[in-house]
């Protein structure tokens, strides 16, 4: 559904995506490709391989057993109603 938003856009001549500069940890504007991608690629490990938070949360574990409600089939129910 996107696509086809973006496409009328395209044709009515109202394109207002604009391309955002990648920027190097400088705040250098990157233009070249494939350095653009390895920004990327550098951004994303740095995010990803980090430590673990000094303090985590502290989260109670779930019940083991939690309550259910099963529907009984029709069958069962058609069952006992005619014995």
């Amino acid at each position: 559904m996107r696509q086809l938003y973006d496409t009328m856009e395209k044709l009515a001549g109202k394109d207002s995506k604009t391309e955002r500069p990648v920027k190097d940890k400088e705040g250098r504007p990157i233009t070249e490709t494939q350095k653009r991608r390895n920004i990327w690629v550098e951004y994303v490990e740095e995010l990803l391989n980090r430590l673990p938070p000094s303090n985590p949360a502290n989260i109670e574990a779930a019940p083991t057993e939690i309550p259910t409600y099963v529907i009984p089939s029709k069958t069962e129910a058609i069952s006992k109603v005619i014995g």
